[in-house]
């Protein structure tokens, strides 16, 4: 599997302007080179390089690798819509090959600016550190609140999957962010109060307009996503450790276009909009994937309003929000763990019929009309 690591560079005062310096040259020769492929309708990263190489290497002051390079985004962007022409911001990323960039263990960096190579030292934790030996390919150069990192693709070994002998059902909320079929619930309630805190803290701001209030809101730009971050990855962490040590398969549901589908009063728009459910999700798989807990995904109809018991199906069921009572048997409970039971329900039921088509299928040869296809997938196959 492949993951990112950013690695922060530890940057003199020096070498953080050369670095700026190298960023605005750079994505300033990309608008160029972009305003060449649009006028000629050419997304051919050949073809530009035969057009504009020398002009751009005169122009901007940059490298043959990084000239290169600049041509190579500017060819990938209008490849992804040739109807607009792309537009690159001055502290766009700056996309690094072996060429440019070479590590020097686990202490520094060697990198190319328009000054020429300089070696920056690097600080990383111990999770980059085991993982620095396995860089594949490029890395990106941001800058984040004026600071410098690299972005590195490395490869991680999988941890082959083992038998389930149960299934962890996860429901995914909003008031409560998971729950899962054992009943334990992972509130929302601290999200809630950072996004109404900051809400408010950014409409006084917006109101003042003075430039004060806006360094104030450029500071406040992503501290709300980087909290909710941390939030899904301390969720995760602690839903694939039960999952491993209690050796359970993950079913959650898939949720995906659940913003389109569903109706909210207009004080609630904001609530489900920075709703990082897709995010957690996300977590949970590939951390899933890392210690061989399988994850199955399930089509979410019906689950909060599904009786486990007598399997009536009515909306009625969920009187409320927090709810369920069986309005056929009067099975009664909290309707977000009612919700992890009907899903890890589901995911069983999924399995024995994906079981019963690849024993058809492998039997015959054939997919008949009645052979099962699963219209889920199974994270990690």
């Amino acid at each position: 599997m492949l993951q990112t690591l950013m690695i922060k560079l530890d940057t003199s005062k020096e070498q953080h302007a050369s670095l700026l310096e190298t960023m605005h040259q750079f994505n300033e020769a990309c608008n160029y080179i972009a305003n060449i492929a649009f006028e000629r309708k050419t997304a051919n990263k050949m073809e530009l390089q035969k057009i504009i190489y020398y002009e751009v290497r005169d122009k901007f002051k940059l490298s043959a690798q990084l000239t290169i390079r600049a041509i190579a985004k500017v060819s990938e962007a209008y490849k992804r819509n040739k109807t607009i022409k792309p537009e690159f911001k001055p502290i766009g990323a700056i996309v690094y090959d072996q060429r440019i960039l070479s590590w020097r263990k686990l202490e520094a960096v060697s990198i190319l600016t328009i000054s020429g190579r300089q070696t920056i030292p690097i600080r990383i934790g111990e999770y980059q550190r085991v993982r620095l030996d396995r860089i594949r390919g490029q890395a990106d150069l941001i800058l984040r609140n004026d600071i410098f990192y690299l972005a590195v693709v490395v490869e991680v070994p999988e941890a082959s999957k083992f038998d389930a002998v149960g299934t962890l059902g996860i429901d995914l909320g909003i008031v409560n962010l998971a729950t899962d079929n054992d009943g334990e619930s992972f509130s929302g309630k601290q999200i809630d109060t950072v996004r109404e805190k900051n809400a408010v803290l950014k409409a006084n701001l917006q109101k003042t307009g003075t430039k004060s209030s806006k360094r104030h809101l450029k500071k406040l730009s992503g501290r709300e996503s980087r909290f909710h971050r941390d939030v899904n990855h301390v969720i995760s962490r602690k839903i694939v450790a039960k999952a491993k040590d209690t050796k359970q398969a993950i079913a959650l549901e898939d949720l995906k276009g659940i913003r389109k589908s569903v109706t909210v009063r207009r004080t609630q728009r904001s609530r489900i909009h920075s709703w990082a459910f897709f995010q957690l999700r996300s977590f949970i798989e590939y951390k899933a994937i890392l210690v061989g807990v399988p994850v199955v995904l399930v089509n979410p109809r019906g689950t909060s309003h599904i009786c486990p018991v007598c399997n009536h199906n009515e909306r009625g069921n969920r009187p409320n929000r927090d709810n369920f009572k069986c309005v056929q048997c009067g099975f009664s409970g909290n309707a977000d763990h009612i919700a992890a039971i009907n899903i890890a329900a589901r995911a069983v039921e999924v399995n024995q019929r994906i079981v019963a088509y690849n024993e058809v299928k492998a039997n015959t040869g054939i997919e008949t009309e009645h052979s099962y296809k699963p219209p889920i997938s199974i994270v990690g196959n």
